[in-house]
């Protein structure tokens, strides 16, 4: 467990009470379940035998909700009927912006929801609702405390020492206090539910459910759209019933801790008080800090944004695709830099929207964005249906056109420089226009990377996410043994005429360097695993081809080089000599030149590097590869003997394999043959026959 009060004893609590708390609390932490499950599950069966006992009650609210939304429905059909929906879609989404900031907490958790739907609204309406905002007046400070009398079975000031005037931040669900704890002196964070927070949620949800049956018809029947309103209902019912239970947020917030804060040393989670914590009352430590919008504070406080935003990333790509167990909603103000006696750390607050993702939608995700990289269309419309995104029996090709019409314009730039904003809206133009249903799973990861880029760019204007995760992306295309991951690696890495593409092949290994789980044996482990499989043999001979068109041009231009280099000094000066051996050298180890400062003789103050010819691009390529499948090329003794201690067990295993064997005399004869011939044709003065093209 992450707390450790378990032996506080709380003046005037009943020690038993605290002590259930803290089981329940362990056990809804330890169950195995990766989002803690709410004690009180939304159910629409139990919602409708509620209410309708109590007709009066639902039929104001209907009316409450139903006015203002009507008033704005109105206004989009006499735009459809005038031909003005484009000209007037701005303005109509701001009325519903302002609609629903008008009708209380679960609407605006509806909105705001809505706003990560690119399958269900335009983008003009996308954008407007994301400025949703939990902009809700506080409620009395001795309501607050009477909760928590209710919850815990003692007052306010036995428990805690306020501190300041009221509460420190209020929301839609609850508001939070900052106070003393009397029975240790530390200070905490106490979060309170709003009064009468579940069943004001239940009568909307309720409400929203009702009118979604009117919905489907019209998006169904009228709009051509296959988009099940209702479900989409219910999905957000469970979502925002998990937000309203404090005991399984709390128990997120320790399996947060154990997933990531234990083992990212930059990553911290406020530990949760487990006695005091109920379904209505949570109290964890107070943490300070500074957010990260706050470019005073951070500054004043020595703190480095780079180091930060890096820290946010490599935790939320490992949440995403690693564990699947993630933060859903990483904004400014769930998020902290703290320095304490470890450094400085990231520090999250707020479990209570948390997403989880299990294997199969995991490599999902990230077989999408390979396919996009790789301008696949016909794989990614294949994949969303897949996934569930499209319906059996639509046609496919319709769709993969559309893709392939929206998606080159912010493809077209280097990884570096892809927008997630950018590509989610143009995908979300053939989302809107199409059949397109998105799970809930994937609904999460739009609303957590948008965030996530979104707050990172106030920070840093050049920052990309799909820059920053894809090394980990490609760490996992080289070093994952799963046949379908394989075969992404073969669709990135490979023409479809089966010619290897070396730019590719380089750009990945230049891209996983920069994951930190990245083993670069485990990546040479996998790829021969793959290449000398049984479903991969008519790749492995045509792959033994190319590689001796490689080596058999490497030579030749390696041959030619070498005596382009002698060329280029002056050869009966012994020192110059030198020196072009030593830049031979740097060629074929590094491939990218050397520039010695010490000058080639007679005053000239000329570099060796001025001297040298360009390195023909097969050779640069090699010496590139080479470098990055041995980290870094060090010919120092000490570097070597690393070098040989951690390749030689890998290059055991694999000459003892039998295919690798056949294949490597399979590619040394070929390669014998062409040295054989050449060397023939040289000594007889034969010219090589061009081939016919």
């Amino acid at each position: 467990m992450v707390d450790t009060e378990e032996n506080v004893v709380y003046d005037g609590m009943d020690i038993a009470g605290a002590t259930a708390r803290r089981e329940v609390l362990s056990t809804r932490w330890d169950n195995g379940v990766k989002v803690a499950t709410p004690v009180l599950v939304y159910s629409p069966d139990l919602s409708s035998n509620r209410y309708l006992t109590k007709p009066f009650k639902w039929i104001r609210r209907n009316a409450e909700i139903a006015l203002p939304l009507a008033k704005w429905f109105s206004g989009v059909v006499l735009d459809v009927v005038s031909g003005k929906v484009e000209e007037r879609q701005q303005s109509r989404a701001n009325e519903l912006l302002k609609a629903i900031n008008s009708l209380g907490p679960a609407i605006i958790k509806g909105g705001q929801a809505l706003a990560s739907r690119p399958d269900l609204l335009p983008k003009v309406y996308l954008d407007e609702l994301q400025k949703l905002q939990d902009d809700v007046p506080r409620f009395a400070d001795d309501v607050a405390f009477d909760i928590v009398y209710n919850e815990l079975g003692v007052h306010f000031d036995e428990l805690f020492e306020l501190i300041g005037d009221g509460p420190v931040a209020a929301a839609s669900i609850g508001q939070v206090y900052k106070a003393k704890l009397k029975a240790t002196g530390d200070v905490v964070a106490i979060k309170i539910q709003r009064p009468n927070c579940e069943e004001t949620i239940a009568l909307d949800l309720y409400i929203l459910r009702w009118w979604s049956g009117i919905a489907n018809v019209i998006t169904q029947g009228i709009l051509k759209r296959d988009v099940n309103v209702v479900s989409i209902i219910d999905d957000f019912g469970e979502l925002i019933y998990r937000e309203i239970d404090y005991v399984a947020e709390a128990a997120n917030a320790q399996r947060f801790n154990e997933i990531y804060a234990s083992l990212i040393d930059t990553v911290r989670v406020p530990k949760v008080i487990s006695a005091l914590t109920t379904s209505k009352v949570l109290v964890m430590e107070w943490v300070d800090g500074a957010r990260l919008t706050d470019s005073a504070a951070l500054q004043s406080n020595n703190l480095d944004t780079d180091d930060l935003i890096d820290s946010l990333v490599q935790c939320s790509v490992r949440q995403i695709l690693d564990n699947g167990f993630f933060h859903a909603d990483p904004h400014a103000g769930n998020l902290l830099a703290v320095t304490d006696d470890a450094g400085t750390r990231l520090c999250y607050l707020d479990f209570g929207m948390m997403g989880y993702a299990n294997e199969e939608q995991r490599k999902g995700f990230l077989l999408a964005v390979v396919h996009m990289v790789n301008r696949d269309w016909n794989a990614l419309v294949i994949l969303f249906q897949q996934l569930g995104f499209i319906p059996e029996g639509e046609d496919l090709s319709v769709i993969e056109a559309a893709l392939e019409r929206a998606l080159p314009d912010v493809l077209n730039a280097d990884v570096s420089e892809l927008n997630f904003k950018n590509v989610i809206n143009k995908l979300g133009d053939v989302f809107y226009t199409f059949p397109f249903s998105l799970p809930p799973f994937y609904i999460s990861i739009i609303r957590c990377l948008g965030v996530l880029e979104g707050l990172a760019i106030q920070v840093d204007p050049k920052f990309r996410i799909i820059s920053e995760a894809y090394p980990y992306i490609a760490s996992r295309l080289l070093t994952d043994p799963q046949p379908d991951m394989q075969e992404a690696l073969k669709r990135l890495a490979l023409t479809k005429e089966g010619e290897l593409r070396w730019d590719r092949l380089e750009g990945l290994l230049q891209e996983a360097q920069g994951s930190s789980g990245y083993d670069v044996i485990v990546a040479l482990e996998s790829l021969s695993e793959y290449l000398l499989s049984d479903e991969a043999d008519s790749l492995a001979m045509g792959l033994a081809d190319r590689i001796v068109e490689l080596v058999d041009r490497l030579g030749v231009e390696s041959v030619e080089y070498f005596i382009n280099i002698f060329k280029a000094f002056t050869m009966n000066d012994e020192r110059s000599l030198v020196l072009a051996l030593r830049a031979l050298q740097a060629q074929l180890v590094a491939a990218a030149g050397v520039t010695v400062t010490e000058d080639v003789g007679g005053g000239t103050n000329t570099t060796v590097n001025e001297l040298l010819p360009e390195a023909p691009e097969t050779l640069q390529r090699f010496g590139r590869i080479l470098t990055l499948l041995a980290g870094g090329i060090d010919t120092s003794e000490a570097s070597v003997q690393i070098y040989v201690s951690k390749y030689l067990p890998f290059v055991r295993k694999l000459v003892q394999k039998e295919k690798f064997r056949k294949l490597s005399s399979i590619v040394i004869g070929n390669l014998s043959e062409r040295f054989l011939s050449r060397g023939i044709r040289t000594v007889f003065g034969v010219e090589r026959k061009q081939a016919r093209t």
